[in-house]
């Protein structure tokens, strides 16, 4: 049986532990403290596609992050946050490409029928179900847009 993301977490939180590890230490308590703030705003365990869109969310933090450190001139502070941000990444499902996301896109325009911006909210609906986290919201948004406006 494939090991959900909550045990690998924990795991890597003892591996971490261990080998006195600081920045994986501290990406996985961050993580597991977003994943807790979730559970207790459900009121109920998370399942695994709802602890991938608290890491996907965490995503866009870091990546939101690095982009204000950098503009800042905070060049340490970026390099913090890249490594929590391929800390964050590797719990995540692999990504689809941009061309496996616009074929999905094809598909949900379709099965939608879809025929201007204002289906842009049922096609991200379908689209989104069906790649579960492996897609970053944005991107799936702008292809989306692109697609209808064709």
């Amino acid at each position: 049986m494939k090991e959900s993301i909550a045990e690998r977490l924990l795991d890597d939180l003892k591996k971490a532990l261990k080998a006195g590890d600081k920045d994986t230490l501290s990406a996985i308590r961050m993580i597991k403290a977003a994943i807790k703030n979730k559970e207790i705003e459900k009121r109920s365990p998370l399942t695994n596609e709802e602890i991938c869109k608290v890491l996907l969310s965490q995503v866009r933090q870091r990546k939101d992050s690095i982009e204000q450190f950098s503009k800042g001139g905070r060049q340490d502070l970026v390099e913090k946050e890249e490594r929590e941000l391929s800390i964050v990444q590797s719990y995540l499902p692999p990504q689809l490409s941009e061309e496996e996301v616009r074929e999905l896109i094809h598909e949900a325009v379709k099965e939608t029928d879809a025929r201007s911006l204002k289906d842009m909210g049922k096609v991200m609906k379908c689209v989104m179900k069906k790649a579960e986290g492996q897609i970053d919201g944005k991107l799936v948004s702008a292809l989306v847009k692109e697609a209808l406006e064709e």
